[in-house]
């Protein structure tokens, strides 16, 4: 098997828009530090020698709890660590918390997020002026999507009273308004990239990843999960051989992420091997 890891959590119940946002997270992790082509290869020797490579499959089911618990989904952590026989990680009281927030920004629902988000921790927004004035943008946008072509006045007085005061203080927070008040003079379904991309649904899924990331800091935790560091690591490796011209390497080397290789989550209360340590 050539892939770095091969993970199908349909056996799981969980939600298929949150599987594939895993599957994202790690793609584009991947996407920024690869210089891979993206030619199909025919099968290459390098694939034979991966696939002698066995990974413990308590060490993949490990890093896929992390996952779960530092991207704040604590239900599916619980469901997977009984499947995978794995003890659960420290209990944290933020998860609940973190998955209320991410929700709340991922159905557009931000005012929500705000409140919940000070309500755990007021001075998280309050030590940091990029990520709240990213919030209230992402409000705005949220608030031009429901007054495309009818009543503007919420999302003016909006703009107007939140978001104003802080542009006047920064030049990039006052680009980002002129460009983010733009949507309001031009059909949404006729957008230029720069602008269609704010009502893309990457906006909202990158704004609560940040947001996770601030709650776990201020938390003393790592910022993000063990298997972010594995991707960008495997990456770097892969560009690294290229760059010096060392090894045969295929054209193209699969990350695995498509759920079509079930054989990391088979047999999982069959480890065989202790736990790897992911904190």
């Amino acid at each position: 098997m050539s892939n770095f890891v091969a993970v199908d959590l349909g056996g799981l119940g969980i939600d298929p828009a949150f599987r594939e946002t895993i599957f994202a997270h790690l793609r584009e992790t991947a996407l920024m530090t690869s210089s891979t082509s993206t030619a199909t290869p025919l099968r290459h020797a390098f694939d034979g020698r991966v696939a002698d490579v066995k990974s413990p499959k308590s060490d993949i089911n490990a890093l896929i709890l992390d996952y779960l618990t530092m991207e704040g989904y604590p239900k599916a952590a619980a469901k997977f660590s009984k499947e995978a026989n794995l003890k659960p990680q420290q209990e944290d009281p933020t998860i609940n918390s973190r998955q209320q927030i991410q929700h709340a920004i991922h159905t557009g629902d931000i005012e929500t997020a705000i409140t919940a988000l000070n309500e755990l921790d007021p001075e998280i927004l309050d030590k940091d002026p990029q990520l709240h004035f990213s919030l209230l943008r992402l409000q705005l946008v949220e608030l031009i999507r429901q007054c495309n072509g009818g009543d503007t006045n919420p999302a003016l007085d909006f703009a107007t009273k939140k978001l104003a005061p802080r542009a006047v203080m920064n030049t990039d927070f006052l680009k980002d308004l002129e460009k983010t008040m733009a949507l309001l003079f031009f059909p949404h379904d006729n957008l230029q990239p720069e602008l269609a991309a704010l009502l893309h649904s990457d906006l909202r899924r990158n704004t609560a990843i940040k947001v996770n990331e601030a709650v776990l800091v201020r938390q003393t935790q790592r910022r993000e999960a063990a298997i972010r560091n594995l991707v960008r690591m495997r990456a770097w490796a892969e560009t690294s051989v290229r760059a010096k011209k060392k090894g045969d390497l295929p054209d193209r080397i699969e990350l695995g992420l498509n759920g079509d290789d079930n054989d990391y989550l088979e047999g999982v209360h069959e480890n065989g091997h202790e736990p790897m340590i992911t904190t």
